[in-house]
């Protein structure tokens, strides 16, 4: 057997031994139906969102800038847009930015612009065409001739995020342009459409079109996604052992979290001899709490101050972990909360700033309000997440 046939042999059983090392671990990506959006369209409408007049300077500062994304890594491009959107946004705005290229939020808007384009349908072979009131042309130099009968058809219905050329004209002809921004086929038809809408000779109206879009899927970050993987690999394990050894292990971790009253880290490093029973009687507690027995309304009266003096008794760098979990196993830790004393001077604090903010703003107990700076935003019309 010669040299190379066994380098070749052992190359194979190395990767099916990687194989099968890896095929324990889970690689999952969320991908949309539409593909990948470039992100200088999608810089552009983040750039809209803060006025029209910027998003048209933007426009003629990235006339023929993809030029560079086939020269360029694709972090350089990426570096060159945000140097280009600099121009016409604050710091903060350009990390807002940034923000918006990694969770692709204008990526849905630059692909219904596309699907807009689709039903157009588009001409066969252009990179951009203009719609003149139901006609097509690939050409710049074509737009006067169709722009002598355009009054004669019907005016084009116009959608609430299309990008409208600013002009005093309301009754001129109506040209809509179907390009991508920063090709070359853009740049032809924007020079001669911005002097003619500047002249009050048409409106010009640019919609986002790709003639080739990318073959690659639009990734998403997986926001409100469930994963659920089961495990047919069934094996006989004894479930008290595996609790003592968690047990034991979050004690070495330094997890300080009482159960029911019982700091069981210390109790054990007291009493080492009594571990084996300590696990026990922790595990016991635990099931008990588990248990969602109904409270009286006794009970209930004073719950949200207790929750909130549970935390502020918490350590610092514990405390925003016992409130994310307080928060979302609420109705299973109501029982133990029962349990705390309440601080009164906290009590009467919380009880002064509810009425302050009641007599000041309107903000009843139990309600939530957003202030920046001052100002309120309207939790109902501003969506956070968005």
């Amino acid at each position: 057997m010669t040299a190379l046939h066994t380098v070749c042999l052992l190359l194979c059983a190395l990767s099916c031994l990687i194989a099968q090392a890896a095929a324990k671990g889970v690689t999952a990506s969320l991908a949309a139906k539409w593909p990948e959006s470039p992100l200088l369209l999608e810089a552009s409408e983040f750039i809209a969102e803060e006025g029209n007049d910027k998003f048209w300077q933007f426009l003629g500062t990235v006339q023929e800038v993809t030029i560079y994304k086939n020269k360029d890594s694709e972090y350089s491009y990426y570096s060159l847009i945000l140097k280009k959107a600099g121009q016409f946004l604050s710091d903060l705005q350009i990390s807002l930015l940034k923000f918006a290229f990694s969770i692709r939020a204008y990526s849905p808007t630059v692909q219904m612009f596309q699907q807009i384009a689709a039903d157009e349908p588009p001409p066969e072979g252009c990179g951009a065409f203009a719609s003149i009131h139901g006609k097509h042309t690939c050409k710049a130099s074509q737009i006067k001739n169709l722009l002598k009968d355009a009054l004669d058809r019907p005016r084009p219905y116009l959608y609430k995020g299309d990008h409208i050329f600013p002009t005093l004209s309301k009754t001129a002809p109506v040209v809509i342009l179907y390009a991508e921004i920063g090709t070359k086929a853009f740049a032809n038809f924007h020079k001669v459409l911005v002097e003619k809408a500047e002249s009050e000779e048409l409106i010009y109206v640019l919609r986002h079109y790709i003639q080739k879009p990318s073959i690659r899927k639009m990734n998403l970050s997986g926001y409100g996604v469930e994963l659920a993987i089961k495990d047919t690999e069934y094996k006989a394990m004894d479930d008290t052992q595996v609790e003592a050894i968690n047990s034991t292990d979050k004690s070495h971790d330094g997890n300080t979290e009482e159960v029911q009253g019982f700091y069981f880290d210390k109790l054990i490093q007291m009493y080492p001899d009594l571990k084996d029973n300590l696990v026990e009687f922790r595990k016991h507690l635990i099931e008990s709490t588990n248990e969602m027995v109904p409270l009286k309304v006794w009970e209930l009266q004073d719950l949200s101050f207790q929750a909130a003096s549970k935390i502020s008794s918490t350590p610092v760098y514990e405390a925003l972990k016992v409130l994310r979990d307080m928060s979302q196993n609420f109705p299973i830790k109501a029982r133990s909360l029962t349990r705390i004393a309440l601080n009164q001077e906290m009590r009467k604090e919380i009880e002064e700033n509810q009425k302050h903010l009641s007599d000041t703003y309107g903000i009843q107990p139990g309600d939530a309000s957003l202030y920046i700076n001052g100002l309120q935003i309207d939790l109902d019309a501003h969506n956070s997440f968005r």
